[in-house]
């Protein structure tokens, strides 16, 4: 397929855009509770709650888990997705992980260019500080992204997980169920 074609293909993708959703949702969270009660700190994802180096922010910990789905888990995918679409099959081993890494560095940097213009402009939040990322926490996001290639992998394995659990409960359900009817029917008779 040409990359006009992988492309189009792409952005028809609904697996591309359950994750850039879903990524942009769960990014939106800690925003939206900063927004909500007026603190730039959130006590449960403010970890380690002061800066390491000048590079490492306070809020390692709600970095590590909102750049691991947006925007780096959410890239990997449409990384993978589009090389895919270009290679008309599916993309297993090293490809996947390359084409992951690429989609995942795309998107980070786009996203820390729109970052960086939204830094310029100073948009001020009800906690008295930028909205937007300081650009020197730009590395990190970079180094983050690099690892969010595997969040796919993960969410996937703990679907499975799920499934599983599900599939198990649904038939003790029905174990339970068939035993309440035996035993109905034998006192009946």
């Amino acid at each position: 397929m040409n990359l006009r074609g992988a492309a189009v293909a792409t952005l028809r993708s609904r697996r591309l855009w359950l994750w850039e959703i879903a990524g942009a949702i769960l990014y939106g969270i800690p925003v939206a509770i900063r927004f909500a009660t007026k603190n730039v700190s959130i006590p449960i994802l403010n970890f380690p709650g002061f800066w390491i180096g000048h590079f490492i922010p306070g809020n390692f910990l709600e970095k590590l888990l909102v750049n691991s789905f947006f925007p780096g888990g959410a890239g990997g995918i449409a990384g993978e997705t589009f090389i895919s679409n270009f290679k008309t099959g599916a993309v297993r081993g090293k490809t996947k992980y390359f084409s992951r890494l690429a989609g995942a560095l795309f998107q980070t940097a786009a996203w820390s260019a729109f970052q960086i213009w939204g830094y310029l402009f100073f948009v001020t939040g009800p906690y008295g500080g930028n909205v937007f990322e300081h650009p020197i926490v730009f590395p990190i996001n970079f180094a983050l992204a690099v690892l969010s290639i595997f969040t796919p992998d993960v969410v996937n394995f703990f679907a499975l997980l799920l499934e599983k659990a599900y599939a198990s409960l649904g038939k003790l359900k029905m174990t339970r169920r068939r035993d309440y009817l035996l035993n109905t029917q034998s006192k009946t008779s």
